[in-house]
């Protein structure tokens, strides 16, 4: 097809190009179904005139040189390869909506976005302006290594997030616990950081590089049910009689999950006590505090009403070298009970 017969195809594709920048604007971001059914149609209108006109949109056209035939050849093709992106970025957008991760995946939405735009870029220079494409990477290569260099903290949580995202460590709502300590539920993750709300409703910003090297441990896989360990010491009594009563106390509790069921354990028994380690799960991290402090107060309710006497620490029945020179100063202490206890 000659050039002039070319113009009206250019002309057609301009004007549907065109048109479909605006309806797409007019339907605005809370109808995303639709603007990606108006770019399809658009694309494919466009993509029709092309092949209709014989005209391509990856080969430098030299026939339209000069004067409003080169104006229009040019835009024509620049609308074309704006539509291929937009259409590809759509359909992402809609393959990540149907697996139903658009939160977790926004990292990779990003650079994938970043991507297609930066291929269209260099496609739109090197195919329509004509401009060599090769030397403009070469150039910006070394351009990109001295940002590289400036920017190298910052680059590390990059692809450390892209790390993450990429293993599938976590997702928005689980509940993390890093190596010191820290611990929340992931409510949003970007390129930079990743965002904790703790147990006492404060955010967190932990960098990437931070979450990379440590070691996360994800409270919320397989669910977010937890074990909590509590150990009780009692004044030494019938060990069936204590077992007994841990076993009521971790029933009458609300607060923890009953299947599995707790369990209580003996675990030591001298002359001064009974150690007992009460052994519950909770549904979720957020209720460890409330379902432990309600054990605790069962245990000593429980104990009152069963005539049963919590005992001190093992640690605090040994007296030290010093604790004793000071009983013996003090004249409570004689050499027959200076020994331990």
């Amino acid at each position: 097809m000659s050039g002039e017969d070319q113009v009206p195809s250019l002309a057609l594709i301009s004007t549907l190009g065109a048109a479909g920048i605006v309806i797409w604007h007019l339907q605005g971001r809370s109808r995303p179904t639709g603007r990606l059914i108006v770019q399809i149609l658009v694309f494919a209108a466009m993509s029709l005139v092309l092949y209709a006109g014989a005209i391509s949109p990856a080969r430098v056209d030299g026939i339209h040189a000069h004067g409003f035939a080169a104006l229009l050849s040019k835009s024509a093709r620049i609308l074309w390869w704006t539509h291929l992106a937009w259409t590809i970025i759509g359909l992402i957008h809609i393959c990540i909506r149907l697996n139903r991760r658009p939160q977790d995946a926004h990292l990779l939405q990003d650079m994938a976005v970043g991507a297609i735009y930066l291929g269209v870029a260099l496609s739109i220079i090197g195919f329509v302006f004509d401009v060599p494409v090769g030397t403009l990477v070469a150039t910006s290569g070394v351009v990109a290594i001295i940002f590289g260099l400036a920017l190298q903290n910052t680059l590390g949580d990059v692809f450390s997030g892209i790390a993450l995202t990429l293993g599938m460590a976590y997702a928005i709502g689980d509940w993390i616990q890093l190596k010191d300590g820290t611990e929340g539920r992931v409510v949003e993750t970007n390129w930079r950081s990743t965002n904790l709300l703790t147990g006492g409703y404060n955010v967190v910003v932990v960098p990437n590089s931070v979450l990379a090297k440590q070691g996360v441990t994800n409270l919320s896989r397989p669910d977010e049910s937890h074990q909590i360990a509590l150990t009780v010491r009692i004044a030494t009594t019938t060990p069936s009689l204590v077992e007994h009563v841990m076993h009521s106390t971790l029933q009458a509790s609300t607060e923890i999950v009953k299947d599995p069921a707790p369990i209580v354990a003996l675990k030591a028994i001298d002359a001064a006590a009974i150690e007992v380690e009460l052994l519950f799960r909770v549904a979720s991290p957020a209720g460890w505090t409330a379902a432990r402090n309600e054990i605790i107060d069962l245990v000593y309710s429980k104990c009152s009403a069963n005539g049963l006497a919590l005992a001190a620490p093992a640690e605090s029945l040994v007296l030290g070298p010093a604790a004793i020179d000071a009983e013996r100063a003090a004249g409570g202490l004689d050499a027959r009970s200076s020994r331990a206890i």
